[in-house]
């Protein structure tokens, strides 16, 4: 090992080198136990919601959840009042409604000026899906829209006919049972 002239040689200390890495660590793991301590004495902001969370589930090809799925989206493309997405519910249209259906719809609409999924021309601020049983081949869905709050709010019931292939084929306002 050589020296150098004007520095007197010293040995290397392992044992002080640990002790100054062991005292870093200490520092810099004091300071982290001690932030992590301040958070979690605040404490977390009380829950403002007087009922508990409700699920939503659903089942792939069950007509109940393809019901509820379509409305919740179409409701959500034609009910944000800063920008209705015209696009998006017209392609929700499209892959939800048969066909033929659709052609239908399209003229119940020119007749009665309303928008037909809806049977309203304005939307809900509220829906309810329930499953109404086999009818036919197909299979019947009620959807329940609820118009308005409060004292003034009104409800529609539709009744959604989906082909055995999961397309809506007929929306009513009466039951097909």
């Amino acid at each position: 090992m050589t020296t150098h002239p004007s520095r007197p040689h010293r040995p290397h200390r392992p044992a002080r080198r640990a002790a100054v890495a062991t005292a870093l660590a200490l520092a810099v793991g004091l300071g982290v136990s001690t932030q992590v301590s301040a958070q979690a004495s605040v404490p977390a902001p009380a829950r403002t919601a007087t009922t508990a969370p409700q699920p939503v589930t659903g089942t792939q090809g069950q007509p109940l959840t393809r019901v509820a799925d379509f409305y919740g989206a179409y409701i959500d493309a034609k009910g944000d009042c800063t920008d209705p997405d015209a696009t998006l519910a017209q392609a929700l249209r499209a892959h939800y409604l048969a066909p033929e259906f659709a052609t239908r719809l399209a003229a119940w609409e020119n007749t009665n000026g309303a928008d037909g999924v809806l049977r309203a021309q304005n939307v809900p601020t509220r829906w309810t899906v329930t499953d109404n049983g086999a009818v036919g081949m197909g299979h019947e869905v009620v959807v329940t829209l609820t118009f308005g709050s409060g004292s003034t709010a009104h409800t529609t019931k539709l009744f959604v006919l989906l082909e055995r292939y999961n397309r809506v084929v007929d929306i009513q306002t009466t039951s097909s049972h």
